[in-house]
């Protein structure tokens, strides 16, 4: 599902798990492993991830794992989905997102975690997560209000709101937009500008501009993100919403 070339300092990640890129357990633990292993190699200085494909960057987690309210299963997603998302945060290269398409739920927290984010004229973003009965458990919650304010993630994860490249370039959701087909080049343009730069420098101005978000508060309320997310697993609309997004109808809601 993670595929890696590396060349001239630079890594490309391409996500490749057809037909919408989604994130299997397994997957989640080869980018985990993926990220340690670029962080001890000192030939790689910049990262650019992207989707397989024209139409998706990622469509997140492949809801059919949630659809018999397996709270044990969910935990076990839960976890993964922060522990890598977390390290993709984390890791010693700097990390460049090429929107190429759909980013949604796990998806767009994928994107989120990352240093950069440029996304191509026809992309589409949004957590959609609410909708079928779960929440952000990607570290979305934080993460999101972080680059673009409270009331933009608000209106992104409390409404549905899916952005367009437009609007994403307008809140700082994504730093640039460029035309269909040029993200993973665009991307990888400024992942050669970080390459000329001090490896030391980059390595401590990263983790000095992580220190103005990063903390004791931020690491609780991502551990209470993922509990939360199990949480949901106790009550019906969890399954009620899971399944009705499988079966293409409007969930009946039961929960308060």
């Amino acid at each position: 599902m993670i595929e890696c070339t590396i060349a001239d300092s630079v890594a490309e990640i391409v996500l490749n798990n057809p037909a919408a890129n989604t994130f299997t357990a397994e997957g989640l633990d080869q980018l985990r492993e993926l990220i340690a292993s670029l962080n001890g190699d000192a030939r790689v200085r910049a990262a650019v991830i992207t989707g397989a494909g024209e139409k998706f960057f990622c469509a997140g987690a492949d809801l059919k794992q949630f659809a018999d309210g397996d709270k044990v299963r969910a935990r076990a997603v839960a976890q993964r989905f922060g522990a890598t998302f977390e390290a993709l945060q984390r890791a010693r290269p700097v990390m460049i997102a090429a929107i190429n398409g759909f980013a949604m739920g796990g998806g767009l927290e994928c994107a989120l975690a990352c240093d950069m984010r440029i996304c191509e004229e026809h992309a589409q973003m949004a957590l959609p997560e609410p909708s079928v009965g779960l929440l952000p458990c990607g570290c979305g919650t934080q993460t999101l209000p972080w680059l673009v304010g409270e009331g933009w993630a608000k209106r992104m994860i409390l409404t549905n709101e899916r952005v367009d490249a437009g609007t994403a370039l307008a809140i700082g959701l994504v730093e640039q937009v460029v035309p269909r087909g040029q993200a993973r080049a665009e991307a990888r343009k400024i992942a050669q500008r970080v390459a000329k730069l001090s490896p030391q420098a980059v390595t401590y101005s990263k983790a000095l501009i992580h220190q103005a978000r990063e903390g004791t508060a931020r690491h609780a309320a991502l551990a209470v993100e993922r509990e939360r997310f199990v949480d949901l697993f106790d009550g019906e609309d969890q399954r009620e919403g899971v399944n009705a997004f499988l079966e293409k109808r409007t969930p009946a809601w039961r929960g308060t």
